[in-house]
């Protein structure tokens, strides 16, 4: 799915909108609604942003009761698939907390339109043993959008929302909800149960290790999110998972006989890219399974530096080997990386061990770049 854009929000599919709900409410004013959408400041929202603003724009256009109002939002929601109308469940979420069971009934609805798994987060903050029954019920739904719903809904660390601190403190009360899906024959639910054990191990690696060493040949389906909800742990090359998945358990020094990388501009315009090549000749021992990585160690505004890897290849090589490569490395901006001028350093790894480094100089666009650019 392509990333969700504030703009899909204009003005055509707000008084398209509008005029659907007038159709089944005759006493909906859409043109009050649109206004209260992009009045005051509406250029300046982010996404997340314009969603809670058409959400409350519905809370004070709709029927003032709350059971009303859904009823008119279930009269419609058939016709409003995807994700920009997850304004649906965000309406259940900021109306809803003091009606659980009827807000239960329509985040289920409404997750297979849109998403419920940011709405149902403050649910199980307010009541979490009944909320966490109920999920354990979606997890056996015939509905593969209900059933990735009782795994993401309580992700502890949920990309783009609050995290669940009850659950980062101690995930257990989530382990039957991935018991119960990590066979499901639906891939979206599978991920979903991935990026959950991934999740957990950031906080509690010696569960995920348990879980990963009992599922590990149950089922090619389970096999695929052991591997998946370990990536966090291989990056870390923890040895226990390491063994697990059949890497080298050698270090290093005793796998790599020589490695460089080099990076073919010494220096980068944000926006820009740049071009890597690295080189690696594999010790006379006998064949490896070896992850090899770039580590990049991105500059923050505070000028501290956070590291990302980044897979070049994960693969058995043999013994006396070389193995030679090359990576463009992009510097735009993305939602969820900003990037700072000043030096970079770049780590190839071996099985999470640096084994060489290069550097470029980030640099912000602006005067002299013709200048800079035509020195690198």
């Amino acid at each position: 799915m392509a990333e969700p854009r504030k703009e899909m929000y204009d003005e055509p599919f707000l008084r398209q909108f509008g005029a659907l709900v007038r159709s089944e409410w005759a006493s909906f004013d859409d043109e009050r609604f649109v206004q209260l959408v992009v009045g005051d400041g509406w250029d300046r929202l982010e996404l997340k942003g314009r969603i809670r603003r058409v959400t409350e724009a519905l809370g004070s256009t709709l029927p003032p009761g709350y059971a009303e109002a859904l009823d008119v939002l279930f009269a419609i929601d058939e016709r409003c698939v995807g994700f920009p109308f997850i304004f649906f469940p965000d309406f259940v979420e900021v109306n809803g907390l003091g009606d659980w069971k009827r807000s239960m009934e329509a985040l289920e609805r409404f997750t297979a339109r849109s998403t419920s798994e940011f709405a149902i987060r403050p649910f199980l903050v307010a009541e979490t043993e009944r909320t966490m029954a109920r999920m354990r019920e979606w997890a056996e739904h015939e509905n593969e959008h209900v059933r990735r719903l009782a795994s993401e809904g309580c992700r502890p660390r949920l990309p783009w929302a609050s995290a669940l601190t009850m659950f980062k403190r101690d995930p257990r009360p989530i382990m039957p909800i991935l018991e119960q899906l990590k066979c499901d024959s639906s891939l979206y639910v599978r991920k979903s149960v991935a990026n959950n054990i991934n999740d957990i191990a950031k906080d509690h690696p010696d569960i995920v290790r348990d879980v990963a060493a009992r599922w590990s040949g149950e089922h090619p389906l389970t096999d695929w999110i052991v591997r998946r909800g370990c990536r966090t742990l291989i990056r870390q090359a923890d040895p226990v998972t390491m063994a697990l998945f059949g890497y080298s358990g050698a270090s290093a020094a005793d796998a790599v006989g020589e490695a460089r990388i080099d990076a073919q501009q010494k220096s980068a315009f944000i926006g820009g890219s740049t071009e890597l090549r690295y080189r690696l000749v594999f010790c006379d021992t006998e064949p490896q399974r070896l992850r090899i990585e770039l580590g990049v160690d991105y500059v923050k505004a505070s000028g501290r530096v956070s590291q990302k890897r980044f897979l070049l290849t994960d693969r058995t090589v043999a013994a006396g080997s070389q193995l030679e490569g090359s990576k463009r490395l992009d510097w735009t901006d993305l939602s969820t990386r900003k990037h700072y001028p000043g030096l970079h350093r770049l780590h190839l790894t071996v099985n999470g061990d640096p084994v060489a480094e290069t550097e470029v100089m980030l640099l912000a666009r602006g005067a002299g770049e013709e200048e800079v650019l035509g020195t690198t």
